[in-house]
């Protein structure tokens, strides 16, 4: 579709259309030389092969399903520009997914087979155009084919006429920008200032950008013949957004939103920052080009409609850019010379509505730079702190603005996964859509992958066409299958005549492999390479393979100096992954190597690169096993594990080991879990089952949903099944802690549903039912129960909406009360405060004594003088003389400490006079500070006697318990830990002093503190490095037990500093020193570094506040990036 070079030099010569439009006004005037601007020619060819493909389609959402039959698919020509996600979604439900375009190779003819066939006559079609359609006919005197210009394409009229003109061609009303029209501010185009001149041609130009991407959705890698409009296979999964007002890294809690559009409208995330957080294939970038798409069709009904500027940048291609105005100008103008970098800038700054879409933190190669850019200024709100920017990525940047938005993907449910089918699969075929839903049936496994939208386009594809399909035990499996029938496919097509011949073994990937294990295990992961780099290192016939493939994809991009190139990807990073994996295990499995795990995988993050981990597992029994328990030594890697264990297929033998030792702990499945996790749970439980393995405790934390009494199984709220819970041995079953609006109907549990999930539970003792979910029967005849499940005499505990315990009695079938004392939390919310505080009130009138008050995160002092307790709210807490037991509970370890509660010894003996019931109070929390003692002098005789028990913890992390000794007025200590413990010293004079004595209990008791914090607190060294003394005086001698020492928010210049490494070389255990939020020498003489550091393997490390990491080189005394 290239014009000759003839043709081409007439339009050079010729001026018409737009660029014989656009003249310099005051040039004209004068009676000089009109002046030109032209469009580069690989913007001109990209406009031209997509208006040669398209078809008409209204813009109007309501009008779409009933065009659909006559609309919807375009033929692909060279020049496609591939994108990076793929996205679906049901569209009352939100989350996009759709599979990349792919540049086709000159190489590779019309695909064929059944494949191709299946999926071309499963879609819509529109009529096929003759081969000379999107052809150019040199006419005399032909100008610039942009704008109006007489140049025609043989049977769609002018090049640039909407479909309105031509009669059809066009999927939008695409707004051209002419000068014989009047423009949308109502003027001809010679009477806007230049201004208004600029912004209109950057509008245009960024439209006519986007066409070119979300016109170009290709369903699966290999079919390249058939491009489709991102609209036309855009199905919606699930969106939730986080409810908290402040962003926070935690997990929740979540609640749904309806639509992609609501992540632009709803109010409830209203901001300038938002974060659309997904797992690979989910669909990211698919949201944005189905956003672009409304914005340029200005879709009736989308939010995208009334947004004036809308920039996308894929942020992949940045590397290098520090100003995010010259990336727009590079990557969304190309070389039109009418709007500068400075123009952009006015433009985004003056619009009334503007929004930036950056697509792929993830794959942003900047993201650790210690250069500043403008991308890291954008989320600290340095940059457009007024203009919405929403960002899309696997995980969260290291910095967070605190008015950010979070909003995560969750993929397809059943709806959405049966629209896609019908809709880019079978149509309305319902035998072949049910044949498709029994073989996902068929395969327990995959129910749960197939909620990733790529994955189930593959196998939607693949199952319709495949008879044999097979059941797969893991995604291993299932990817292994799927590159297989990549293979066998390319295989078939090459067997026709006049068609390339590929003779690469499908095994034989050795070079790819080590390719891809290099580009994502260093810092800064390679995601795209230069063609030639990638031939020379594969060779021509393995890279034409695998670009026929569709495993790899080209894609031309504009560099820096707006010269264009061609860059190779993966068709998306899972591929990426599965080529690593195999590098991995071919490096842990050779003999007599000795490699060290944690240098292999010193820059692969589970959370960003989990499916290496998932592959390598299920690739290897031998290297799983060195993988998983790699990973039992990494903090808070339990659930990932499981994730990885579940992938190793095969002898079950192999793993029993590693499923003992999960089952000994608690099983948590939480509401606020993914459904591969929780299908991950699911799974483990089968396999504990299957061997007779005992599951200690499962903890089902507000996922219940109801006992299925038909199939013997428990339903949680995500859809899975518990079908094989037999060797659960303590079930607690959670609900909410409090009634929520609206909802207060709860989770109704019959005495059929309670008996079965008993006898399903075979192993089961102990059960708990727990929160102001559930609704259990007032009893359960006796002639229900069976005689089996008395004589096993299980504990069943139910607390109801007061806060009533109830134990089931056997014999009778009824409830016993096991205490007339309820027990009430106050949380930090001031409606749930004002109705504890009712019902406290009411339970102290009527003389009702209270098992336990607990005050959650809200306790601020005790005023003696009115005898109550004051709330961080204000409100008071007066009615305690029948509370037994009182739990101020703190800090739990996450977000930020609070401010500093100091309880004097006045106001603890007051509180504890106040109440008369009192027998028990509880200090927990790093912002409480009690006395250090108190004089028993000062002691009232009645407490003496009452002997109240009072208890003071820090923090769970310590593990150490102080216990007042009421002989004294000192504190005991007691050590709760049963394995390393975490230490927080900060300024405060008393924290430290409780900082000191907690340490020094922790050091005589040999118990090993992993880190220890000191916020704030460092003074200095002394002189023989013995002992380090803190800001209030108080010194900490020599740990023996210490592992790793962090140094935060403390200026250190070069003095200290080297009495720093010296205390550190004297504690023998220490593997680890780091400086946080600190300023250090840039440098130290070697020789001044004490040598048993190297020698031990200890590091010191430094992190600013920035995204940078550093490691103290000890041979040259400098830092280097880690």
């Amino acid at each position: 579709m290239d014009q000759t070079p003839d043709s081409d030099q007439r339009n050079r010569d010729q001026p018409s259309g737009r660029a014989a439009d656009n003249r310099d006004d005051k040039n004209n005037s004068q009676g000089r030389g009109r002046r030109r601007y032209r469009i580069p020619a690989r913007f001109r060819r990209l406009r031209r092969e997509a208006d040669s493909s398209l078809s008409t389609e209204p813009t109007d959402r309501t009008d779409r399903t009933h065009q659909y039959q006559g609309a919807g698919n375009y033929q692909s020509t060279s020049g496609a520009t591939p994108v990076a996600d793929v996205g679906v979604d049901n569209r009352a439900s939100g989350g996009g997914f759709r599979a990349p375009p792919v540049r086709a190779h000159p190489d590779i003819g019309s695909p064929s087979g059944s494949w191709t066939a299946e999926l071309q006559s499963s879609l819509p079609q529109v009529e096929r155009q003759p081969a000379s359609v999107g052809r150019r006919r040199e006419l005399p005197h032909q100008g610039d084919d942009v704008g109006n210009s007489p140049t025609e394409v043989d049977g769609t009229g002018p090049v640039g006429a909407s479909s309105s003109e031509t009669g059809g061609g066009s999927s939008y009303q695409h707004e051209r920008l002419k000068t014989s029209e009047m423009t949308s501010l109502g003027k001809p185009l010679h009477r806007l200032t230049e201004k208004q001149k600029k912004k209109l041609y950057f509008i245009d130009a960024l439209k006519e950008r986007y066409r070119v991407d979300y016109d170009r959705v290709q369903p699966i890698p290999y079919i390249k013949d058939r491009l489709y409009c991102v609209d036309k296979v855009y199905v919606e999964g699930g969106f939730e957004f986080m409810t908290t007002d402040q962003v926070t890294r935690g997990s929740g809690p979540w609640e749904r939103l309806g639509s992609y559009t609501s992540v632009i409208s709803d109010q409830r995330i209203q901001s300038v920052r938002r974060i659309i957080e997904g797992e690979p294939g989910y669909g990211k970038t698919t949201v944005t080009l189905q956003l672009a798409y409304d914005w340029c069709n200005r879709v009736e009904g989308s939010p995208m409609r009334d947004v004036e500027v809308l920039i996308i940048l894929r942020m992949r291609q940045l590397s290098g850019i520090r100003s995010i105005h010259r990336a727009i100008e590079v990557y969304l103008l190309g070389s039109d010379p009418r709007v500068r970098e400075a123009d952009i800038a006015a433009i985004i700054r003056e619009s009334l509505s503007a929004v930036v879409i950056l697509d792929g933190y993830d794959e942003y190669p900047d993201q650790h730079s210690k250069r500043e850019t403008d991308i890291q200024r954008i989320l600290k709100l340095d940059l457009f702190a007024n203009t919405p920017v929403i960002l899309t990525t696997r995980y969260l940047p290291d910095y967070l603005a605190p008015v950010t938005k979070r909003v995560r993907l969750t993929g397809f449910d059943e709806i959405a996964r049966d629209e896609y089918i019908r809709k880019a699969v079978v149509g309305e075929d319902k035998i072949a859509l049910s044949n498709i839903k029994a073989k996902l049936k068929e395969n327990p496994v995959l129910e749960d992958l197939c909620q990733v939208p790529l994955v189930f386009v593959m196998f939607a594809h693949i199952a319709h066409e495949n008879q044999d399909f097979q059941n797969f035990k893991s995604v291993t499996e299932f990817f292994q299958y799927m590159i297989r029938c990549f293979h066998e496919h390319l295989k078939n097509k090459s067997k026709e005549l006049n068609t390339v011949r590929y003779s690469i073994d499908e095994n034989d990937h050795a070079a790819l492999d080590k390719l891809a294990f290099l580009a994502i295990s260093q810092e800064n992961q390679q995601i795209t390479w230069s063609r030639e780099g990638m031939c020379k290192q594969l060779g021509q016939d393995f890279y034409k393979t695998y670009l026929a493939l569709g495993i790899f994809v080209e894609e031309d991009v504009v560099s820096y100096d707006s010269s264009s190139k061609v860059e190779v990807r993966f068709y998306h990073k899972l591929f990426c992954e599965w080529y690593a994996a195999h590098h991995i295990v071919y490096i842990l499995s050779q003999p007599g190597q000795n490699v060290s795990l944690d240098e292999l995988f010193r820059h692969m993050k589970p959370e960003d690169l989990q499916y290496v981990y998932r592959f390598a597992c299920g690739l290897n029994q031998n290297v799983g096993g060195s993988i998983i328990q790699y990973l039992r030594e990494q903090q808070g890697s339990y659930r990932f594990r499981l994730l990885c264990l579940l992938e190793q297929s095969g002898n079950v033998e192999g793993i029993l080991d590693h499923v003992r030792n999960l089952c000994s702990q608690t099983v948590n499945i939480k509401e606020g879990d993914s459904r591969m996790l929780q299908r991950s749970t699911v799974q483990l439980l089968d396999i504990a089952a299957g061997q007779g393995i005992l599951v200690s405790s499962l903890h089902l934390d507000q996922c219940f949903s109801k006992y299925d009494v038909t199939n013997a199984c428990i339903v949680l709220k995500s859809g899975h099944r518990l079908t094989n819970p037999k060797t659960v041995e303590v079930l607690r079953v959670s609900g909410r802690i409090r009634e929520t609006v609206g909802d207060s109907k709860g989770i109704e549990v019959t005495r059929e549903e309670l008996l079965g999930l008993f006898q399903t539970c075979g192993a089961l003792k102990e059960i708990w039912f727990e929160g102001r979910d559930f609704l259990l029967p007032h009893s359960v005849p006796t002639e229900m129960i069976p005689p089996t499940l008395k004589t096993r005499n299980i504990m069943v505990s139910y607390e109801d909406r007061r806060g009533m315990i109830h134990q089931l009695n056997w014999d009778d079938g009824h409830w016993q009360t096991t205490t007339s004392e309820p027990a009430l939390r106050i949380p930090q919310e001031v409606l749930d405060q004002q109705w504890a505080l009712e019902e406290l009130a009411r339970l102290s009138n009527d003389g009702i004594p209270v098992c336990c008050l607990h005050l959650d995160q809200c306790f601020s002092k005790f005023d003696a003088t009115n005898a109550c307790i004051v709330l961080t709210s204000g409100l008071r807490v007066t009615n305690l003389k029948t509370v037994k037991v009182l739990h101020v509970g703190g800090f739990t370890g996450i977000g930020t400490i609070p401010s500093d509660i100091e309880v004097t010894r006045e106001e603890l003996l007051g509180l504890l006079q106040t109440c008369e019931t009192l027998e028990e109070i509880r200090f927990e929390g790093l912002e409480y500070f009690l006395p250090l003692s108190i004089q028993a002098e000062r002691m009232p005789p009645t407490l003496k006697t009452r002997n109240i028990k009072v208890s003071y913890e820090r923090e769970r992390k310590h593990g150490v318990v102080h216990q007042l000794n009421w002989d004294d007025g000192q504190w005991q200590h007691q050590i709760t830990a049963d394995g390393s413990v975490e230490v927080y010293i900060l300024p405060e004079e008393l924290d430290q002093q409780w900082g000191k004595e907690e340490l020094a209990v922790l050091s005589t008791a040999e118990v090993s503190i992993s880190e220890l914090y000191l916020d704030r607190s460092l003074s200095n060294i002394t002189d023989n490095t013995q002992s380090i003394i803190l800001t209030s005086g108080c010194t900490i001698p020599v740990l023996h037990t210490l592992q790793e020492l962090w140094i935060r928010n403390t200026d250190v210049d070069l003095e200290m500093f080297l009495r720093i490494l010296a205390y550190t070389k004297e504690c023998t255990k220490i593997a680890a020193l780091v400086f946080r939020y600190c300023k250090v020498p840039d440098e130290v003489d070697a020789k001044m570094i004490p040598h048993l550091l190297e020698q031990r393997g200890v590091k010191v490390f430094w992190f600013p506040r920035t995204a940078e990491k550093y490691l103290l080189d000890f041979d040259a005394g400098k830092w280097k990036k880690w």
